[in-house]
């Protein structure tokens, strides 16, 4: 999700200083309550609270993060308004983000995020930016199925799609890494510092991820 649905100019009214503890059933879950807590072999996800801003700031503001995104908030003032503006968007059931932690530490070091492309979350948009010292650790393939059965599952859509820079080989291959399709080339679909460029849409489907039946593990949610 290149383009953040986030813009840092809109008036965020409330700040949520806390979110609610959920431990109930992966099918019985009432996301738009509060998100819960999703744990891999390397990481947990868990949502957004205000003291993540910090650390956020300082995992995707630099230039390798940065590079293939739409501008994020340049303060931690302005992540904070972020953070605010997240709860607002998953109360209305219109959008989630999950903080990326290592498993044992509560550090945000990313995140993902999950936007509604049609009524119920038929179709999704998801995306993520992870901070650049754990690319190539497990740790995007680990969060990433996390999300995607998280979507599929409870969410309830029923496909998926990312985009992508063509030139951002990287975020490309990490799609790939986990079975999604590119179905084609964006041309000049994303504007980042002044410059036109083509993206990838890669998509993953809620049946083939299914009968995908990928040996990763099992996903806890509390």
């Amino acid at each position: 999700m290149e383009k953040m649905p986030f813009q840092p100019e809109a008036d965020v009214d409330t700040v949520v200083a806390t979110v609610p503890i959920v431990r109930l059933g992966l099918h019985r879950h009432d996301w738009r309550t509060g998100l819960p807590i999703l744990t891999g072999s390397l990481v947990t996800l868990r949502e957004l609270r205000m003291e993540d801003a910090p650390a956020l700031f300082a995992a995707l503001t630099t230039e390798e993060v940065s590079r293939f995104i739409s501008p994020p908030p340049s303060t931690i003032e302005g992540f904070e308004r972020f953070i605010a503006w997240t709860h607002k968007q998953r109360v209305a059931g219109q959008y989630v983000c999950f903080a990326v932690l290592p498993r044992g530490s509560e550090i945000a070091i990313g995140l993902f995020q999950v936007r509604s492309l049609e009524a119920d979350f038929g179709s999704a948009e998801w995306g993520f930016a992870i901070a650049s010292e754990f690319w190539g650790t497990g740790v995007f393939v680990d969060g990433a199925k996390l999300v995607v059965q998280f979507a599929f599952d409870t969410i309830g859509s029923h496909r998926l799609e990312a985009r992508a820079a063509v030139l951002n080989g990287r975020g490309n291959g990490a799609l790939r890494k986990i079975g999604a399709v590119r179905e084609g080339i964006l041309r000049k679909s994303f504007m980042r510092n002044g410059e036109c460029l083509d993206q990838s849409l890669w998509t993953i489907l809620a049946e083939e991820w299914r009968e995908a039946a990928r040996p990763w593990g099992s996903t806890i949610i509390h």
